[in-house]
């Protein structure tokens, strides 16, 4: 039965997509959303036993019930209740911030890379004149992919998305900026070292921003969840 929620709950944090924009493949999906329940939702919380569920229930239909009663003359409903619980809105504020300003900085930020790598490319050792070539191609896929991660994550309230936004930001570009930041062996010019800051501090502040707003997704997609399966089971009943 843990099972089947788990599997369920994983579907509908890889579910809600917009057929008008392109989504990631089937597969990374799952593994973004497998990732994001199993880092962001307590495991004691989705495995509850045959009697916890009759209790929580039994609560839970006592509390609407009473709820219902209580505000019959404002007309509140439990459609209401459900729709309200549907439609919250938690895209994040500072990290869609962060996501503009670093897609305005990022052009500034390659031409400024390109030009100080062609002044100190004669000086440069051969295997420098590779690794940094190497990195200034990779970070500029990786920023086009995460800014687009990002938005549609955070805007769209995909949690997929958002992870993969995370995950890109946290383990590859941050890292390799740091790299560009303090190898001092590169040659860092003044103009680098002042981009490589500021680019290393639109990531740190994306990358907290973006933890938090994932962790708020994540618990939004829980609870929503929930209360499908407890709505279908009041129908049944």
């Amino acid at each position: 039965m843990a099972k089947i929620n788990a599997l369920n709950f994983t579907e509908t944090l890889a579910g809600d997509r917009d057929v008008c924009t392109m989504d990631l493949p089937e597969p990374i999906r799952r593994r973004l959303g497998d990732f994001s329940r199993n880092v962001f939702v307590d495991p004691t919380h989705s495995r509850l036993s045959p009697e916890d569920h009759v209790t929580f229930l039994n609560q839970i239909t006592n509390l609407v019930n009473s709820f219902c009663h209580a505000a019959a003359d404002k007309r509140i409903t439990e459609v209401h209740i459900t729709f309200s619980a549907d439609r919250e809105v938690v895209s994040s504020l500072p990290l869609q911030m962060s996501l503009y300003f670093n897609l305005w900085f990022f052009p500034l930020w390659w031409i400024s890379e390109v030009v100080m790598l062609q002044l100190k490319y004669p000086a440069l050792p051969d295997y420098y004149k590779f690794i940094l070539i190497t990195i200034l191609i990779l970070m500029s896929l990786i920023e086009a992919i995460r800014l687009y991660l990002g938005y549609a994550g955070n805007l769209q309230e995909k949690v997929p998305e958002l992870a993969g936004f995370w995950l890109l930001s946290l383990l590859l570009q941050f890292p390799l900026t740091l790299f560009q930041l303090f190898n001092e062996a590169i040659l860092i010019q003044p103009l680098e070292r002042g981009v490589h800051i500021i680019l290393a501090l639109l990531i740190l502040a994306e990358a907290l921003s973006g933890f938090v707003a994932l962790r708020a997704m994540v618990r939004q997609t829980e609870s929503r969840f929930h209360l499908r399966q407890f709505n279908g089971i009041q129908e049944l009943g």
